[in-house]
């Protein structure tokens, strides 16, 4: 039985990535690509080399992913590695099919908010099943494991705003890079509604009995500051160290895959906290003015 229902949650988890392909497909060849708008990632790179050479923009998509997903393989492991590889498989061979249909509307306007819309709700899913769409989540994966101290948001920040100014440069118009700007933020918040609904930031209860282990993989991997508490278990009547953090939504996931990862058998409790102030978040003197 527990073979068959193993099976099944593989089954419902391929599936869903299929279907997350599905969005970020029609998201790029049917809105996006036709209409010259590049948004960041590799995505939007494999969309201007797309001009250069005579390469489907999804086979462009897998290719420049062959290194990023080499050097996955190498700092996480195949087991991390695994599903984001079959998504890219998936999103590729479903951009090349789509692309043959091509521009759903010709209003760059609308291109841009349909088009990034359905690439954020096709990331969420994709990331809701335990995968990604590789390109720079990993980079910056990797870069955040070094530098622990850089935010992430400004690291996604600094790789799309090269991708955006070179697609001005490339389609040789000022409009060009705009959009893709539009459709980039579009992107973002279509993604985080996807994965996280309208709430700011998750906290976070972890009892474990490797909180130490834990909580160094927190505040050196995730860059999530957290606190103690102490309890006492009332069947064994031993003291234990409760973990306690905030995690902005970006973050979130990235803490229950390290709690999995220490402790299989923590007991966690999450929660929705919709105002967070402090260092960090909001001040809680300039939010109330």
């Amino acid at each position: 039985m527990k073979d068959i229902i193993r099976l099944a949650q593989g089954a419902k988890k391929y599936l869903t990535i299929v279907l997350g392909a599905v969005f970020y497909a029609a998201g790029i060849s049917l809105f996006l690509n036709p209409n010259d708008l590049a948004p960041g990632g590799v995505t939007g790179i494999a969309i201007l080399l797309n001009r250069f050479v005579n390469v489907e923009t999804g086979t462009l998509i897998l290719l420049l992913n062959v290194p990023i997903i080499l050097l996955g393989i190498w700092k996480f492991g195949w087991k991390f590695i695994v599903s984001t590889i079959y998504a890219l498989g998936v999103i590729s061979v479903l951009t090349n099919v789509m692309e043959r249909v091509g521009a759903l509307t010709e209003d760059r306007m609308l291109a841009a908010i349909v088009g990034a819309v359905l690439v954020g709700v096709g990331i969420g899913v994709v990331f809701k099943a335990g995968a990604t769409t590789g390109g720079i989540d990993i980079i910056i994966k990797i870069i955040k494991q070094k530098f622990p101290h850089k935010k992430t948001g400004s690291l996604f920040f600094a790789f799309d705003s090269v991708v955006i100014i070179a697609a001005g440069l490339v389609f040789g118009t000022i409009e060009a890079s705009i959009y893709a700007s539009i459709a980039t933020v579009v992107t973002m918040y279509t993604m985080d509604a996807v994965l996280y609904g309208k709430d700011g930031a998750r906290m976070i209860y972890i009892i474990s009995d490797y909180a130490d282990a834990l909580t160094e993989s927190l505040l050196h991997e995730a860059g999530v500051g957290v606190t103690w508490l102490y309890g006492e278990g009332t069947f064994q009547s031993k003291q234990k160290k409760i973990i306690f953090c905030v995690a902005d939504k970006k973050k979130s996931l990235q803490v229950e895959e390290l709690v999995k990862k220490h402790d299989p058998e923590a007991f966690m409790i999450i929660s929705n906290a919709t105002e967070i102030y402090g260092e960090g978040y909001k001040n809680i003197f300039a939010e109330k003015i």
